[in-house]
């Protein structure tokens, strides 16, 4: 599977429903939307209004990165602004068993993500539940930062384990992706590519997206 995810955290905010409409037009699966509270993460992005707009517009199923402390209190607003996939971190949630069934018991996939320094092995317990596992290849709070390698070694672990318990989660990579880094993230394993400033800051952003899910 090659799926791509534009992350609108790179978008132009002040033409936001023109590139929401440039995603609609390209072959992006996901809108990915990253929400920072200030607390989980040192960065502040957006909330709930732009998301709700964001689904308004958008025709491609958004995929909420939910970077925030106590997430349980929010899945579903979340959900209710127009979720089509809810990301919550390992590290944010005391319960997570509780957290993943109360996304899917609102109809909708469920994905766990894992900092650069949370080991694949965690998620040993509940991979069979997970929709998605969402791996973070730098660490969470800004865009354009450097992509960390220890990321394929986790996406070969995470596949095992996934094959190991039958499950069907898919495997989303997060940070520093563009074509090289692209390429061997899916020869590597990964399903999903989140791509921000790599597709916002392109010359032409449609045909970028079309160019990752050739690699």
């Amino acid at each position: 599977m090659k799926l791509v995810a534009p992350s609108i955290l790179a978008a132009n905010f002040n033409h936001l429903g023109d590139e929401i409409e440039m995603i609609n037009n390209s072959e992006a699966d996901f809108v990915h939307c990253d929400i920072m509270d200030g607390v989980f993460v040192s960065n502040i992005s957006y909330g709930l209004p732009i998301v709700q707009h964001v689904h308004q517009i958008s025709r491609k199923p958004l995929d909420v990165h939910l970077m925030i402390v106590n997430p349980d209190r929010y899945i579903n607003e979340f959900y209710r602004a127009g979720a089509a996939i809810i990301t919550v971190h390992y590290e944010a949630c005391t319960h997570l068993h509780r957290t993943v069934q109360q996304i899917k018991d609102l109809g909708i996939q469920a994905s766990v993500c894992l900092n650069p320094h949370s080991p694949v092995a965690l998620l040993s317990d509940i991979i069979e539940d997970l929709d998605m596992v969402l791996l973070m290849s730098v660490n969470p709070g800004f865009g354009g930062q450097k992509f960390i390698e220890n990321t394929y070694r986790k996406i070969a672990q995470l596949k095992d384990l996934i094959i190991q318990r039958n499950s069907k989660a898919m495997i989303e990579i997060d940070g520093g992706v563009n074509f090289e880094v692209g390429e061997k993230l899916y020869n590597a394993g990964a399903d999903v590519l989140v791509a921000g400033s790599f597709v916002f800051g392109s010359e032409n952003p449609i045909e970028t997206i079309a160019a990752l899910k050739r690699l």
